[in-house]
């Protein structure tokens, strides 16, 4: 079935016809849907229809496993699926669905048995690496991408594995971005691509970019979980709280019990009548970003910078809530220092003591003495280690702070006092926490 024919032709109707299905038809599908997205209720229809009809072929209930897939509906998919006709498309459709029920070491299999009954073996071996790479086998994931050879090299779904893999494994952020960007100038729709760029120049505070880049990931079919959430977070933040909404009743479609996504909406109704003042956010975010700089980035003589670091000031922020008079305490710090800090400080806009009022003075100090070394290396760690939302990110900006040992001074009621720091962000900084053996101040 052609893209021109899907033109004319209802897609429910194409899907309910009696005949051959295979992975030009997925394509087909979701071209429609990312052209017209009021293809995806036809595609339901269909579906629902479908599993009322007790006399489906094997075949077709192949078919109908697949879109059960491409709907987000994967526990049905699957079960589905395992009781269709047993071909190569059905089993690559199961390591799918596996896949995306996170049951990585379950779906390796599957694909390979895929593969032996004809699916492609480039495609299966592509989804292998993800599927080793979602469990942590970031190495194997590498290994298996680099014995790809030939056309599979050139497509889009190889570039972007490759570049997530080169991204998970850390330090080549410019290779991993020149491999995003090349999956999507040869698939300009490609959702895990798009979505890639737009995580990376998010985090590189790249904001008009990053939302051009999730935009379009969201309009891409079939669109992940985690770019219409963050797509979301961005237009709250902007105070368009209706768009907002739309991404989260997308995800609603598909997964109606999903419970960070059914908090954000209610969070998103709940504060639309709510006006903000932007441009003063905006300025907000950027002092915030400024002072959160590392004093180490700017040329400092040395006996300032030793002078600083054995006073445990590590930022800008943490200058601006130190007066002259503290700097001048410090044994070797003399008049040429302070001038020299003060002309740094001028050049970015601030002051010596500027922030004095918010000096962190009420938080209590950590007891390391029981700690192992690693344990206190722990603590030092940036808070970005973390991989927080959109929206936990901002607030520890908001609130200055910039390791993991001054996040867990915190107790969960200051952290609420933060602008749009709700109950979802507190549960999803517990969580990271919990992970590394750590709580929160009171917890």
């Amino acid at each position: 079935m052609s893209d021109i024919e899907l033109d004319v032709l209802d897609l429910k109707e194409m899907v309910l016809a009696n005949n051959s299905f295979g992975p030009s038809d997925v394509a087909a599908i979701r071209s429609a849907i990312t052209e017209n997205y009021g293809h995806f209720g036809e595609l339901r229809d269909a579906v629902n229809e479908m599993e009322t009809d007790e006399s489906l072929s094997p075949a077709a209930r192949t078919k109908m496993g697949v879109c059960l897939f491409l709907l987000g509906k994967f526990k049905s998919a699957l079960e589905t699926l395992q009781n269709a006709d047993g071909s190569a498309m059905a089993l690559f459709y199961q390591a799918r669905a596996l896949f995306e029920l996170s049951r990585y070491d379950e779906a390796i299999p599957v694909y390979q048995q895929a593969q032996t009954s004809g699916y492609n073996t480039d495609e299966c071996n592509i989804r292998i690496a993800e599927a080793h790479r979602y469990a942590g086998r970031t190495e194997k994931s590498l290994e298996i991408l680099d014995n790809i050879f030939g056309p599979a090299e050139q497509t889009s779904e190889y570039m972007y594995q490759r570049a997530a893999t080169v991204s998970a494994v850390g330090g080549r952020l410019e290779e991993a971005l020149a491999l995003y960007q090349r999956a999507v100038n040869t698939d300009e729709n490609h959702a895990g691509a798009l979505f890639g760029l737009a995580l990376e120049n998010d985090r590189m505070g790249n904001d008009a970019e990053a939302l051009k880049l999730y935009e379009r990931a969201a309009k891409a079919f079939p669109t992940g979980i985690g770019a219409l959430i963050n797509l979301g977070l961005i237009y709250e933040d902007n105070n368009q709280f209706d768009r907002a909404q739309a991404c989260y009743r997308r995800i609603l479609e598909s997964y109606p019990d999903h419970p960070q996504t059914n908090l954000y909406l209610k969070d998103a109704a709940a504060t639309g009548n709510l006006l903000y003042d932007e441009e003063a956010q905006r300025r907000n975010d950027r002092l915030a970003q400024t002072l959160n700089m590392p004093v180490a980035n700017f040329e400092l003589s040395v006996r300032s910078r030793n002078c600083l670091q054995k006073m445990g000031i590590d930022t800008i922020g943490d200058l601006t809530r130190t007066s002259e008079a503290e700097l001048l305490s410090s044994k070797n710090f003399g008049e040429t220092s302070l001038v020299e800090i003060r002309e740094m400080l001028t050049s970015k806009g601030l002051s010596l003591g500027q922030f004095a009022h918010e000096k962190k003075s009420n938080d209590p100090p950590i007891d390391t003495s029981h700690m192992s070394p690693d344990e206190q290396a722990l603590l030092e760690r940036p808070i970005s280690d973390l991989n927080l939302s959109v929206r936990a990110r901002k607030c520890m900006a908001r609130l200055q702070l910039n390791s993991i040992g001054e996040l867990v001074r915190k107790t969960g009621d200051e952290m609420l006092e933060c602008k749009n720091f709700g109950v979802t962000s507190l549960n999803e900084v517990r969580e990271k926490l919990a992970d590394l053996g750590i709580k929160l101040r009171g917890d």
